[in-house]
């Protein structure tokens, strides 16, 4: 129920506020991501994780389904937040290698250009599909790669003589 109500009002959120309702939505909160920073114009995000006893595995490092968690969703919103209404944006795929266990609190930052951004709306212009790949680095505390997270992006502008567009195609 939560989810659906911040997308629904997220346009109109400052990003402190998004940050704020963020960091209270309960798989967040149950794993213990923290959003940190999101930028007035929605192009940078920082997200952390802290070590706790409920988020470790079995031989005590970070759980590696808390390290996805904490990349999950940031792209696909960001995105979401420079388009606008008139667009499609999914999460299509992901992969994830772990390099290193994480012991520490972790960090990852997830950044979008303005080339980047106008990119997208170049090749979604006509109402195509345009899928392409963005990856977010995991770092500890210490500034050790913990992981790389490849997240595949789905966007296509909405035709407005559909009324229902949610699945990509």
């Amino acid at each position: 129920m939560f989810a659906p109500l911040l997308r629904k009002f997220s346009p109109t959120f400052a990003p402190n506020i998004l940050r704020v309702l963020g960091n209270l939505y309960v798989p967040f909160l149950g794993a213990g991501i923290k959003i940190k920073k999101v930028d007035a114009d929605f192009r940078y995000m920082r997200v952390e994780l802290p070590l706790h006893a409920y988020n470790r595995n079995y031989v005590g490092s970070h759980f590696g389904g808390s390290i996805y968690a904490m990349t999950d969703p940031f792209y696909m919103m960001m995105l979401m937040q420079n388009l606008g209404r008139d667009y499609i944006v999914w999460d299509r795929a992901a992969k994830i290698d772990f390099l290193k266990p994480g012991l520490r609190r972790l960090i990852a930052e997830f950044r979008y250009t303005e080339a980047e951004i106008q990119e997208i709306r170049e090749k979604t212009a006509g109402g195509q599909k345009y899928l392409f790949d963005k990856e977010v680095l995991v770092h500890d505390s210490k500034g050790e790669l913990i992981a790389k997270v490849i997240k595949t992006l789905y966007v296509r502008k909405k035709d407005p003589k559909k009324e229902s567009q949610k699945e990509p195609t």
